[in-house]
């Protein structure tokens, strides 16, 4: 097994007062910066709800020294990399993570915006109008009420029963009281003493002590300041309460006087009361049919006070005081176990997802200053927090300690090599990538094992396509994921993600993460599909619906793709289908321990599966229901040609518009909070992605706002100075070196292009592609964009317009 990260980072506080923790992974592509500040939505003054909200969106607004286009927003989004902060009752966390060699300007903005924040009347107002609209639809939105009513029964003097996101009245900018209370805010909780960073990379500690320090230089002086203690959550003689609807129930304990280690304590019990293994609650309740799903979780943490919510899908029939006394009974049969081998799993478990954890995962998790499993300390606490709670002393229930999970062993059983060449007439043709260099040579195996990423080490991907004679029902698709779930929460902890999800006529099985456990995994993963339907898990209950954004997102793949006959026929579908896939990364000894996987794939190997057809050259339009009052747009920009030159050319368009988009539509225009623009790739097609949600400008209006915006495209690029298009063009291109890229999209973008039936050297051929598009490349590019030679497709909360659009069946 892989040697892991060192489960506990190094920490320090330094002369002024910030504390610090510095991590240092070696395999780690990226870097990341974790700031939290100690003062959130409960620090604020009563006068002024949403007022440590409204300061962290002021705070990513231009400084002197680093204006728009040029702060910290700008600088990572033009380096890849990812930023966003958010404000939590008691903190405000801002975060980011970037390529190794761009931390330090990272570090430099973020402590700039930090200590430097331009507060000017003209933006706060038009900062104001956002929240506004962030407002609006969070009162609208069926799902963020329903967590505020969880609050409900706690005392009316806490103040997690009040308002704190922040609108138009409760933030009166114009006020010289408001602006008073503001700067005491900032002055006072946005210094040194108040702040933790973490940092994490593959720099060596004294690097990143340095990195660290350069940033507290440029940050106030302090020293930590107490946090005013809240009200009791509730009253002396309550310590719950329930909510109860037609099929949840939710039950809710209010925990005081807890020690230190009462979060690792509330961790650990809820990562084994949501275990869905035979003895368990879950499995219990499911047996008797009073429960179908369970979730478990910490609504709220400080000070010695926490909110456990654990939230019950059940049958209607089903009465609430029942399904309680099963709660506390097997509570009951949890607080008298010995749990030393649950605490020992467990550890091993929180192990493998630092192994498989981000550079920026890292960093957030770091913060949060939990043990790596469940200490002496935390079992005490656990044992306050299960005595609270009301475990019973007499327990009756038959309940049983879940089984470990297989796929955290690492004894696998030796892998029959013979096997990964095919061994049967089905599957004959199975080979490496190292035996299929020829690229003159016709014949292709469907299953594919790259080398194209041996960097990826202890990682490596695996993707199994199927194309179906028609596409899987709806329902069908679900009682499939719902019958995985419990496999996938098992290969989640082992360090592998898997899913499988259906896009017209086609089934994609992905892997990505520890390559150890895969082969294992994807043998679970094939029996539990090919089962007969009756076998299948009912349905599951309906999910709470997505922004409508992301509803669009979410959707947008299936409305690329031509209408086709739906089926529910599992056994007919899987007869019919014929399969390809690829594996990336993976050792020869992976390959072999996979060979025994592989030859139990469903259908036919098929070496030469088509792509799909791409949409053809004209305006297509398709409205999707979101069930919203919301209005959301996406447009979709197909690229020239399926050439890599073409493709280049759109990744350099959107490099260049991500930051001027969002400051026209969202920053400039106000039309939305959700506004954003990226190159994204769909069955093998790439194209660029425009997308807004609006709580009051139709669809319609906010089309016609990105084609202004594209409109403009061509005499920006002539705008661009010599210098900084050559800086822009290099930095694309430098996303994609094998140093930076991280595994998961690096794999990610080799299927897209196997699917687009790139060599297998597109990784390399990609960053010098970009290099070569010129300058009237690029203009000749945004001209084909603007005009929609090449089609556009719009997937919208609202109707077609009319011409030039036509509606897509």
């Amino acid at each position: 097994m892989p040697a892991l990260n060192h489960p506990r980072p190094h920490s320090e506080t330094l002369a002024n007062g910030l504390r610090v923790t510095l991590r240092h992974a070696p395999d780690l592509k990226r870097c990341a910066a974790a700031l939290r500040v100690a003062a959130g939505s409960h620090d604020v003054p009563l006068a002024w709800p949403g007022l440590a909200h409204f300061l962290e969106h002021l705070l990513f607004l231009h400084t002197e020294r680093f204006p728009a286009g040029q702060g910290l927003m700008a600088y990572v989004q033009s380096h890849g990399g990812q930023v966003n902060a958010r404000t939590n009752e008691r903190t405000t966390d801002y975060f980011f993570e970037l390529p190794a060699q761009a931390l330090a300007g990272g570090l430099e903005r973020m402590s700039d915006m930090l200590a430097h924040p331009r507060m000017n009347p003209d933006d706060q107002q038009r900062e104001r109008e956002v929240l506004q609209a962030e407002y609006v639809a969070w009162s609208q939105d069926a799902t963020a009420q329903q967590q505020l009513a969880l609050f409900d029964g706690l005392s009316e003097t806490h103040p997690l029963r009040g308002f704190h996101a922040g609108n138009r009245d409760s933030l009166p900018v114009s006020q010289p009281e408001f602006q008073q209370g503001l700067q005491d805010f900032y002055q006072r909780f946005y210094q040194a003493g108040q702040m933790t960073l973490s940092l994490a990379g593959p720099q060596s500690l004294e690097e990143l002590k340095a990195l660290a320090q350069g940033f507290a230089d440029a940050i106030p002086a302090g020293s930590p300041i107490a946090q005013q203690a809240p009200a009791p959550l509730m009253s002396a003689l309550d310590n719950s309460y329930q909510q109860v609807d037609a099929h949840r129930l939710h039950l809710l304990f209010a925990l005081e006087a807890l020690p230190d280690s009462s979060a690792d304590a509330l961790a650990f019990l809820c990562h084994w009361l949501n275990s869905a293994k035979p003895g368990g609650l879950l499995a219990g309740l499911r047996d008797r049919g009073w429960v179908t799903h369970l979730k478990a979780a910490p609504l709220y943490q400080f000070a010695g006070q926490a909110l456990l919510h654990v939230e019950f899908t059940r049958n209607a029939d089903t009465p609430p005081v029942a399904i309680r006394e099963q709660l506390l009974d097997w509570l009951g049969f949890f607080a008298r176990q010995d749990w030393s081998a649950l605490s020992s799993e467990y550890a091993a478990l929180l192990q493998r997802q630092q192994q498989v954890s981000t550079a920026l995962q890292l960093a957030r998790l770091d913060n949060e200053q939990l043990e790596a499993g469940l200490s002496e300390q935390g079992a005490t606490a656990l044992k306050q927090v299960l005595n609270q709670i009301g475990a019973v002393d007499n327990f009756s229930g038959q309940w049983q300690l879940p089984t470990p999970n297989p796929f955290l062993r690492s004894d696998a059983p030796a892998p029959n090599a013979g096997l990964i060449r095919g061994q049967t007439s089905a599957h004959r043709g199975l080979r490496t990538f190292a035996q299929d260099r020829s690229r003159s040579r016709r014949e292709r195996s469907p299953m594919q094992f790259s080398q194209a990423l041996p960097e990826m080490g202890a990682h490596g991907a695996v993707y199994l396509r199927w194309r179906l004679d028609a596409a899987p029902a709806t329902h069908l698709q679900t009682r499939l994921e719902n019958h995985l779930q419990t496999l996938r929460e098992e290969a989640r902890q082992a360090g592998v993600d898997f899913s499988f999800t259906a896009s017209g006529n086609e089934w994609l099985l992905k892997m990505t993460g520890l390559q150890e456990p895969m082969p294992a995994v994807l043998e679970h993963a094939l029996k539990a599909l090919t089962k007969p339907e009756a076998d299948v898990s009912p349905d599951a209950p309906t999910p709470p619906a997505l922004m409508p954004i992301r509803q669009l997102l979410k959707a947008l793949p299936d409305h690329c793709l031509e209408p086709i006959a739906y089926s529910d026929d599992l056994q007919q579908l899987w007869s019919s289908a014929r399969w390809d896939g690829l594996a990336i990364g993976l050792s020869a000894q992976t390959q072999a321990a996979m060979g025994l996987a592989l030859s139990r794939i469903p259908g036919t190997p098929d070496s030469q599966l088509t792509p799909p057809p791409s949409s053809p050259s004209h305006y297509l339009w398709s409205t999707f229901d979101t069930g919203s009052s919301e209005h959301a747009l996406l447009l979709f920009c197909p690229s020239a040609s399926e050439a890599i030159a073409d493709e280049a050319a759109w990744r350099l368009l959107a490099h260049i518009c991500h930051t001027p988009f969002y400051q026209r539509l969202r920053v400039e225009l106000q039309l939305g909070y959700a506004v954003f623009s990226a190159l994204r790739q769909m069955h093998g097609q790439t194209g660029l992605l425009f997308g807004v949600q609006s709580p009051s400008v139709a669809p319609v209006d906010l089309l016609q706002h990105i084609e202004q915006f594209l409109g403009g495209l061509p005499q920006m690029i002539r705008d661009i100075d010599e210098g900084s298009f050559i800086a822009l063009r290099q930095a694309l291109a430098d996303q994609f070196a094998s140093a930076v890229l991280p595994n998961a999209q690096a794999a990610e973008l080799l299927w897209q292009g196997t699917l687009a039936g790139r060599s297998s050297d597109y990784l390399s051929q990609l960053p010098e592609a970009i290099l070569l598009v010129d300058r009237p490349t690029l203009i000749a590019a945004a001209q084909r964009l603007k005009q929609a030679e090449d089609g556009w497709r719009c997937l919208s909360s609202g109707s077609c317009p009319g011409s030039p659009w036509q509606v897509t069946k």
